[in-house]
């Protein structure tokens, strides 16, 4: 039977530290990233996608904001249903041309998708997801005057935070899960999937938010039977004492071991911290390996050649 693996790209990793996040910026940088994953398809190995947000829907509300008045306004949960379409074509149409290069002929479907938050999520009123560029503190008055909610990179500077719930249940899993049967390559959840509520009666509303991809990534993973995650971003190693004279890289641990380290604090929110947790989360559900490494290193990673390792224990 053909190996299961969902691959998750990082929104961060699609625009690199001193890029501007253009079209054709990204287009190279799913080209460097998705290189990777050809020829673990033609091994025969059933692959989803799924892919983060947060610089791209940043931009979006940059967009709707700068146009208030002379354009209809758009709330978050649109804004991330642009993001899915805008990252979700870039990426079918970069793989199916590495894919038409390498003599592959594979279907591949972007699929809009949709994740059940709980409208009274706390997470909700405490905003702390990162989206858009990277701001200077010199331009911090600024934007608070805005009313945005800033968090901080010690190394890179501030970025708008928005409320991040946790992900309950993906709507479209069953779709997806039959073009997965089917061999279809699928690229779904963009964004961690548009965040909506689901009333008594099954009504469903958007809510304004966004969602973490790594958390929704492992839960369609587990739905689906994934044996394995690869998740690429923007960093080779997940790594202890970050930024500091003590660091060191994580090259293979234990369920166990990432318990421990995310109860010691080692791994920030909104970055690394949710990307631990998917791991703990798919690995206690049945899967078998959960790997994190950069984005151009995808097969070295899948091999075990570099990366940080997580396994069951």
């Amino acid at each position: 039977m053909a190996e299961r693996i969902l691959v998750a790209l990082g929104g961060n990793a699609l625009v690199q530290v001193g890029q501007q996040g253009t079209v054709a910026e990204q287009t190279a940088n799913l080209h460097r990233a998705l290189i990777g994953i050809v020829p673990l398809i033609q091994r025969g190995c059933q692959i989803v996608v799924t892919h983060g947000n947060g610089p791209q829907v940043g931009h979006i509300l940059i967009r709707v904001e700068a146009a208030r008045g002379q354009a209809y306004d758009l709330p978050l949960d649109v804004c991330v249903a642009q993001s899915q379409g805008e990252t979700g074509y870039l990426i079918q149409q970069s793989l199916e041309n590495l894919l038409r290069q390498a003599g592959i002929i594979r279907g591949v479907a972007t699929l809009l998708c949709r994740t059940v938050v709980d409208r009274h999520d706390p997470k909700l009123v405490n905003p702390s997801k990162p989206i858009g560029p990277f701001y200077a503190r010199e331009q911090l008055l600024e934007l608070k005057s805005k009313g945005w909610s800033l968090t901080e990179d010690p190394s890179q500077g501030f970025r708008r935070a928005v409320p991040s719930p946790a992900p309950l249940h993906i709507i479209e899993t069953e779709m997806i899960r039959r073009l997965f049967d089917e061999g279809v390559i699928v690229i779904a959840v963009g964004g961690g999937g548009i965040p909506v509520s689901a009333d008594t009666d099954g009504m469903l509303t958007g809510i304004e938010a966004v969602v973490d991809k790594d958390l929704a990534s492992s839960q369609l993973a587990v739905a689906i039977g994934v044996e394995r995650i690869l998740d690429l971003t923007s960093v080779e190693f997940a790594k202890l004492h970050f930024r500091s004279p003590r660091e060191k890289n994580l090259e293979r641990i234990t369920v166990e071991d990432a318990k421990r380290y995310l109860a010691e604090g080692h791994f920030a929110p909104g970055s690394m911290g949710p990307k631990i947790e998917a791991g703990v989360y798919f690995l206690e559900h049945g899967g078998r390996q959960f790997t994190i490494t950069h984005t151009e290193k995808a097969l070295e990673g899948f091999e075990g050649r570099t990366g940080t390792q997580m396994i069951p224990a």
